[in-house]
């Protein structure tokens, strides 16, 4: 496969497209998003202390001035360290989706009981939630996580409605995650999308499972007025530093991957998405550290040799799914086997957040 000169990006991803120098369309959106959204460092202070104050500002007078997320991985675990760092009364919001690794759990502990944070867990329907995920791996796409992600933004933003509050504070960021082709994670705030896969494929009627409609994000966003920070990029945010950070002040420990902190999570990127859909989501998490410096070349394609999850925890975990899903050997081997496709197969809002996004774009550096 084509491979890109400047990051690890390649033919895997079906809509990559290369310059006469072989450099890809990823690595040239990674250098716009840097510059609409990422904080220069000659404003960094000045509009992380603005930023900090309108947060207290908006929140006085109530129990928490801002929400954030909490799964126990680095992103958001550096979240909750920073946000207190600068004074802010966060709620944590945990999704408890069954899937939660020991470390995960024994992470956000530890950091919420030295941060001094309180914390919301939202316990899911479990047979709920497992029709819906056996939906997404008969659906054939290779965004299965879209049920959990779904889920946890709806609460954010339930949350901070039910207090009042104008800001939820997320780990996403652009020098770890801006890269992330949309064929391989589309979906997440796509309720169309997910109704329409559930509807083909699922039994149970999800009653109880925590979700938006885009008229409720609208409500969201412009009646509510609930913004969406990425505070890290208001920062100088290093991986390695912020793990340095997290394992010295709050005793928490890596668990071996992006998003490993859960069980599925680790075995959909691992297991599933490497042996059906030829997807290494490694290469768009180095690639994105390559692009923001933090990673040579060189060295991502040395780590490219590892494996991604050793092989004997790979089958422990894919017993363990299959058991847990409550599925027999031959229906996932079906799983595994049936002809790949994407969203695009399906009902979505697609285009209308594509409308959107354009003009959120083309705004963003007048409204912020």
């Amino acid at each position: 496969m084509k491979i890109c000169v400047q990051c690890l990006m390649d033919e895997s991803d079906p809509d990559i497209s290369f310059t006469g120098n072989g450099i890809c369309n990823h690595c040239l959106r990674y250098e716009k998003i840097k510059a609409t959204r990422l904080i220069q460092d000659e404003n960094r202070d000045e509009k992380l202390s603005a930023l900090i104050e309108e947060i207290k500002a908006a929140g006085k007078g109530k129990p928490y001035d801002c929400i954030i997320g909490i799964s126990g991985g680095v992103d958001s675990t550096y979240v909750a360290w920073l946000v207190k760092k600068y004074g802010l009364r966060p709620l944590a919001v945990h999704l408890d989706n069954g899937w939660n690794s020991e470390l995960a759990v024994a992470n956000i502990q530890k950091t919420l009981q030295k941060l001094d944070i309180d914390l919301y867990t939202h316990v899911i329907d479990w047979e709920e939630f497992r029709d819906l995920q056996l939906s997404f791996l008969k659906a054939s796409t290779p965004d299965g996580e879209v049920p959990t992600d779904h889920a946890i933004f709806t609460l954010l933003y339930k949350m901070a409605n039910k207090y009042g509050l104008k800001h939820v504070i997320t780990g996403t960021n652009v020098v770890t995650e801006a890269i992330l082709p949309e064929k391989w994670g589309y979906g997440y705030f796509d309720w169309r999308y997910i109704k329409d896969v559930h509807k083909r494929f699922g039994k149970s009627r999800l009653t109880t499972y925590p979700h938006f409609s885009l008229a409720k994000l609208g409500y969201y966003m412009f009646a509510r007025k609930i913004r969406m920070v990425s505070i890290l990029n208001y920062v100088e945010y290093g991986k390695t530093e912020a793990m340095r950070v997290l394992q010295d002040e709050l005793d928490w420990v890596y668990y071996g991957g992006k998003h490993y902190e859960s069980i599925y999570t680790r075995f959909y990127q691992a297991y599933i998405l490497p042996r059906k859909f030829n997807i290494d989501k490694r290469k768009a998490h180095y690639s994105n550290l390559i692009c923001s410096g933090q990673l040579s070349r060189e060295q991502a394609l040395e780590l490219m040799q590892e494996p991604v999850y050793p092989e004997n925890l790979l089958q422990e975990d894919r017993t363990y799914v299959i058991k847990k899903l409550q599925i027999r050997e031959t229906e996932f081997e079906s799983i595994m086997s049936a002809p790949t496709l994407t969203f695009e197969n399906y009902n979505t809002s697609h285009a209308l957040f594509e409308r959107a996004k354009k003009i959120v774009n083309t705004t963003r550096r007048y409204i912020g």
